[in-house]
């Protein structure tokens, strides 16, 4: 016997998103009843995480679900949603939930004119598009925009999905997006930085050597935040920054590349919230943000 409430989901981009969230949700037997898919991996993607979902088309999609679910990318959300509406495809009463992070539901207006509930529903986390990511759900936050009214309906999709709403404001949704944004993906840019840099002195596995480092300061950092920052900068080490810097310089052919200039910026970020805390006095900021000012050609 099904459970009470559940749901007729149509999903509007098998990415390596939406096919997920379906899947998590089709665990909470809900009904998948249709799945977009455009791309030969998109395709291979539901059938596999899908398996027996019709790939259909966007319209027939909308017109069978009772929650659609759009997980298409933040500058194709606008259109698509406007587009539906111009073919009176939203219907009064249907849930449209999207997985943007930079939107709430102000971009989806059109569905609220329609007479449909609107909802914003993030997943705080990268995906693999595979079914590992089910599991990696089970330690998600989502970040959740609704009404006041549907909040309870966004939360309790959330946590049928395996994973803890956290309610973020209609207004701060471009911020909370960017707070991700620059710690997962720039995270990313980094750890290519620094990997390319140990290749370059001869590290066969740059990841082994980087590996228990950076899991071992991640987890610091997020115990203990700012207290765990150790390092040359913190300390006032103005002569190990310079040699750094001149370094990274020649690696870069004259600092045309970009991991001088990564490492530059965030040295002066490091300095300025060292100084904020304690750590460095005055004058030792000053000498070090000397030190990172970039070469004049």
């Amino acid at each position: 016997m099904a459970k009470p409430g559940r749901l007729g989901v149509g999903i509007v981009g098998a990415g390596k998103v939406g096919a997920v969230l379906g899947a998590a949700l089709r665990a909470a037997e809900h009904a998948v009843v249709g799945v977009s898919a455009v791309s030969e991996a998109s395709r291979e993607r539901a059938e596999t995480l899908l398996p027996g979902v019709p790939i259909l088309e966007v319209q027939d999609i909308v017109e069978r679900a009772e929650l659609v679910l759009l997980a298409v990318p933040d500058d194709a959300l606008p259109d698509l949603v406007d587009g539906l509406a111009k073919l009176g495809a939203w219907q009064p009463g249907q849930l449209v939930a999207h997985t943007s992070g930079r939107f709430g539901v102000g971009v989806l207006h059109p569905v609220r004119a329609a007479g449909a509930v609107p909802l914003a529903l993030h997943p705080a986390m990268t995906f693999t598009g595979m079914s590992l990511d089910l599991t990696r759900l089970l330690d998600c936050t989502f970040g959740v925009t609704a009404d006041a009214a549907m909040l309870p309906i966004a939360q309790a999709l959330v946590v049928e999905m395996g994973a803890e709403p956290v309610v973020i404001a209609e207004a701060d949704r471009t911020l909370y997006h960017a707070a991700l944004a620059h710690g997962s993906n720039h995270l990313v840019t980094l750890v290519a930085q620094a990997s390319e840099l140990l290749a370059e002195v001869g590290v066969e596995a740059p990841e082994r050597m980087l590996g228990p480092l950076l899991r071992a300061t991640l987890e610091n950092a997020l115990a203990s935040g700012e207290s765990a920052l150790t390092g040359p900068v913190a300390r006032g080490d103005t002569g190990t920054v310079k040699a750094h810097a001149e370094a990274l310089r020649e690696f870069d052919g004259g600092g045309q590349g970009d991991v001088l200039a990564a490492y530059l910026a965030m040295a002066r970020a490091t300095a300025l919230r060292a100084e904020g805390r304690g750590l460095l006095k005055p004058d030792q900021l000053r000498e070090l943000r000397n030190a990172l000012e970039p070469e004049e050609d």
